[in-house]
């Protein structure tokens, strides 16, 4: 259970800071759309718009980060129930949110701060019932112990 938060955890990194990364990458492509604006045909800018998105350098590191997190995230879905893993990756809303305020200087309130903490409930809960499922299983019997051969 432990190498599984591990794994979350490293995942949820990758997956807060790309997230990071794609907003820096997407202001920046705004700012070049909103300039060429005024000079620009809509249809001419909107191409360039996309050929931007395939050029930025934060948008194409975001990519990569939020790449490694999903192939974590298949890993850790082939190791554990979806019911498990899935839930618990609303815990990336808090380092996601916590790298938005320190990184990209975003203000987050006490309404926002509070819905963390209800995730971070939640997934309390999700991960409690993991471990009170694992104490619970019983154990296979073999072969051996019940004299069948």
């Amino acid at each position: 259970m432990t190498k599984i938060l591990i794994i979350l955890l490293i995942a949820f990194a990758f997956e807060a800071f790309g997230v990071i990364a794609l907003k820096k990458g997407i202001n920046e492509i705004k700012l070049q759309y909103t300039r060429r604006e005024a000079g620009t045909p809509v249809w001419k800018n909107v191409v360039q718009l996309v050929g931007n998105w395939f050029t930025n350098k934060n948008v194409l590191f975001g990519l990569l980060l939020e790449t490694i997190f999903f192939i974590l995230l298949q890993y850790l879905l082939g190791q554990r129930d979806v019911s498990f893993v899935w839930p618990l990756t609303a815990i990336s809303f808090v380092m996601t949110t916590l790298a938005a305020q320190f990184l990209l200087h975003e203000r987050v309130d006490a309404v926002r701060w509070s819905g963390v903490a209800l995730i971070i409930l939640g997934a309390a809960f999700i991960s409690y019932s993991e471990h009170v499922k694992e104490k619970s299983a019983l154990p296979a019997v073999s072969q051996s112990e019940t004299g069948v051969k």
